[in-house]
Formats: structure tokens, C-alpha cells, sequence
């Protein structure tokens, strides 16, 4: 514990400071800190190039393994996975030798926050490019491990899921290297931490709960499912992605893909019911009388003005919104297949 925090004390840089490479001799201008995990230390920093992420730790072998993966994957990835790797080096500082690297800095809004302020459909739409750019990931040998909420963005519009910490990422048959409990499905008991594409669907699924419960819960002594799926049909926003959340959990997916294919087709559905119910609902809600009342209060506030009711508008605000979500689904898969 005494190391852990002598780390992060090493680690600790100040905003307007300047740092410079020992070999490449390229200087940072430290602008606020991002975040700080198990290996270091994240800031937003300027340089000639302009604007980057710097992530700086005292544990060179932990940061040498970042760096191999972003060179890997910055090689082959597509326009929506991680940031791209621009350079490392070591920092002399007062305190001893530090080993950093910059990537490319990503703008954005963390996930949940996206999610709470746009609404819960967004959690499957960002959910559904998730899931194809894990498969992407999976196809190239490698697990992304501990994928959680804090790790992902929403990359300004068109909105697109991005993720910015490589730490957590594995080669595929190795055993996982970092990992948070809510996610992991090893603390659940519902399965090992091996680095395989189940490991990181199980925590897609949880991803989604997280949702719903954005302070998390810990589990109790009931089995790791029953806990789960109390928790997911407990809550309206979840019970549509009941299925898709299951079969994550309980590891029933093959791959990626398919249950990116199975989320999709509920989100789908889900927003025709939505244009349904709505048409329903406002029709019900709407006897004759009401009618009639409605077009007399129209004539009396607004005489000669066009007679239409606040109930249609706000049904066909419903329909356009409902419509318009769907044509954004049909637009990500053709962005992304």
C-alpha cells in the first residue's frame, strides 16, 4: 500500500509544468490531470503538436506494455477504437526516473454522463458500436479486460463510442492483468479472469446495468446470476435488454457480433412499440368529448388559428423522435459493418 502511494506521489505533476523528454527532448506543458489509475497517472498536455494525453508512471514495465499494445493496434484499428500512440519516453524528475507516453487526446463525454444527459436509448445505440469494435479487437488476438464506464467516451457527433486507456488490455489466452470488481465477472463467480471474448461480453452486459444503478451494488449471497437479473428486472430502463444482458452474463455469445446483432434487432423493436404505444396511449387517453372540448378551447384562445390539439403535437414529436432514433440505428450499422 506504502508503494502504491509513493507512486502516485511520483506521478503527481502540476498544471503549467513543463516536462522534457531525457531522449527526444519534446516538451509538455501539463494542463490538468485526466485521471489516475493502478499504473499511473493521465494529463492533458500541449506540445508543437498540439494537444495530447500523457500518461507518466514510476513502473517503466507496465508502461512499456501500453506502449507495445497502442503500436499494435494503432497499426490496424478503424476510425473508432482507441487513441492513436504518438511517442515515449522518460522524465527526470526530482524524484527519480519516470517513464511516459502521449497518445492522441480524445474529446468527449464520459459514458454515463452521455447516457443520463441524451437519455437510456443511448446506452444501446453507444452499446451496439461497442460491441462491433470489440469484435474488431477480439479478430486481432487481443482482449480489452477491464472495460468499465470510466474507460469510455462519446466522441463529439457523430456521436462514437471511443476508449482511452489501453492498461487493461491482453493478449487472448492470458490471464486478465487489470480488471474492476463490479465488471469482473471472476467476482461474481460466474467465471475465470482468462483473457477471452466471453470475459469482455460479460462485462458489456454489465456495462449495461451500470446504467441503470450508476453507484453499482456489491454482491450478496445469492449466486452471482440471481443477483444480476434481480437487479436488471427491477429496473424499467433494463428489462428490454433483459435477453441480450442474460446471455452476456451467463457467457452464451460466441463472439461479439452476435450479440451486437441480437441488441440491435431489440433496439429496433423497442422503437416501433415506442411509436405505437405513443399512438395508443394518446388515443386513449382522448374520448370524444375531450376532442370536442379541445378544438372549442382553441377556437376561444386563438381564434381562426388552425385547430390542432397539444396532444398531436406531442404525438407527432414522439413519432419524429422515434423515427429519428431509428434512422440513426440503420445509419451506425452502415457506418460500422
Amino acid at each position: 500500500m506504502n508503494d502504491s502511494i509513493s507512486g502516485k506521489q511520483a506521478c503527481k505533476l502540476s498544471s503549467n509544468q513543463i516536462i522534457t523528454g531525457k531522449w527526444k527532448k519534446t516538451q509538455y506543458e501539463i494542463i490538468r490531470e485526466l485521471g489516475c489509475g493502478a499504473t499511473g497517472s493521465v494529463y492533458l498536455a500541449r506540445s508543437a503538436r498540439g494537444l495530447s494525453a500523457l500518461k507518466i508512471s514510476d513502473d517503466s514495465m507496465a508502461i512499456t506494455s501500453e506502449v507495445n499494445v497502442l503500436r499494435q493496434i494503432s497499426r490496424v484499428q478503424g476510425p473508432s477504437l482507441g487513441p492513436h500512440f504518438y511517442e515515449t519516453d522518460d522524465f527526470a524528475s526530482p524524484r527519480g526516473i519516470l517513464a511516459f507516453y502521449t497518445m492522441e487526446y480524445i474529446k468527449g463525454t464520459p459514458f454515463l454522463a452521455f447516457v443520463r444527459g441524451r437519455g437510456p436509448e443511448w446506452a444501446g445505440i453507444l452499446t451496439v458500436q461497442l460491441l462491433k469494435d470489440l469484435h474488431f479487437l477480439h479478430k486481432q488476438g487481443w482482449i480489452f479486460g477491464d472495460l468499465k464506464p470510466e474507460n469510455l467516451l462519446a466522441g463529439e457527433a457523430p456521436y462514437h463510442i471511443r476508449w482511452i486507456d489501453p492498461g487493461g488490455i491482453t493478449k487472448e489466452g492470458r490471464s486478465i492483468k487489470e480488471y474492476t470488481e463490479f465488471f469482473d465477472r471472476g467476482y461474481w463467480g460466474l467465471g475465470d479472469r482468462k483473457a477471452e471474448a466471453s470475459y469482455d461480453l460479460f462485462s458489456v452486459s454489465m456495462l449495461l446495468i451500470n446504467t441503470a444503478y450508476p453507484g453499482r451494488f456489491e454482491k450478496t449471497q445469492e449466486k452471482g446470476t440471481e443477483r444480476l437479473l434481480e437487479k436488471t428486472r427491477d429496473s424499467e430502463r433494463l428489462v428490454p435488454f433483459l435477453p441480450v444482458i442474460r446471455k452476456g452474463l451467463e457467457g452464451r455469445y460466441s463472439n461479439a457480433l452476435e450479440m451486437r446483432e441480437e441488441l440491435l434487432l431489440l433496439l429496433q423493436g423497442a422503437s416501433f412499440r415506442n411509436v405505437a404505444a405513443g399512438r395508443g396511449a394518446t388515443q386513449k387517453r382522448m374520448s370524444p368529448v375531450s376532442r370536442q372540448k379541445r378544438r372549442q378551447a382553441a377556437q376561444v384562445y386563438a381564434p381562426g388559428a388552425k385547430k390542432v390539439s397539444r396532444w398531436s403535437g406531442v404525438l407527432e414529436t414522439m413519432v419524429a423522435a422515434s423515427f429519428l432514433l431509428i434512422l440513426y440505428i440503420l445509419y451506425l450499422v452502415g457506418q460500422t459493418v
